[in-house]
């Protein structure tokens, strides 16, 4: 089902799926580098590490959390960056899953710890890594800039890049698409309304 009214996302190489997967949706889980980031890992001479990420794509986060959906973090990198800008989506860190180069098996236990069905969960990535999480997953997602296998393995392709807003597009037409109030839940302290 195409949203004809917001052009940030477009369907991947398995199309947009029927409404009753965007609503059977409890966790969406992020990579991150790629896919919060634009994927550059800045080292100084010291060895410490920097990323950047985008503000909108923390705000995606922090709406999926007013509509009621938890969010976890799965990434193949250990880096303390990732834990400071989980801290401050109100990422659990129990849902914070670094050092996991081969994901299906994180992924996974993910599932059982938080008592999930893989159609439960949206997975949000960007490279071959990622592959087999995004099969596996109830709505698969990648940002404009993907792999061009994981587009193809991929329901929802964002219109903007990791670590450009892409997350955030991912996260609107998520609650968007559940057609169900999800959205106007997420929004409405912002718009004065609550």
């Amino acid at each position: 089902m195409a949203d004809e009214s917001n052009l940030a996302v477009r369907p991947g190489g398995r199309g947009f799926p029927p409404v009753e997967a965007y609503r059977a949706i409890r966790m969406v889980i992020f990579d991150v580098d790629g896919v919060l980031t634009d994927g550059r890992i800045i080292l100084d001479s010291n060895g410490t590490e920097s990323k950047f990420f985008h503000v909108r794509d923390g705000s995606g986060i922090s709406f999926l959390h007013k509509a009621g959906l938890a969010v976890a973090l799965l990434t193949g990198r250990t880096s303390a960056v990732v834990e400071v800008r989980a801290r401050e989506m109100h990422i659990p860190p129990a849902l914070v899953i670094q050092g996991a180069p081969i994901k299906l098996p994180a992924f996974k236990r993910l599932l059982e710890e938080n008592r999930l069905a893989a159609r439960e969960v949206a997975f949000v990535g960007d490279d071959i890594v990622d592959l087999p999480v995004l099969e596996l997953a109830g709505l698969s997602c990648c940002p404009a800039d993907g792999h061009a296998d994981v587009v193809q393995a991929c329901h929802v392709v964002a219109g903007q890049s990791g670590g450009h807003g892409g997350a955030r597009a991912i996260c609107e037409h998520l609650l968007k698409q559940r057609a169900d109030g999800s959205w106007e839940r997420a929004i409405e302290k912002y718009l004065g309304r609550r």
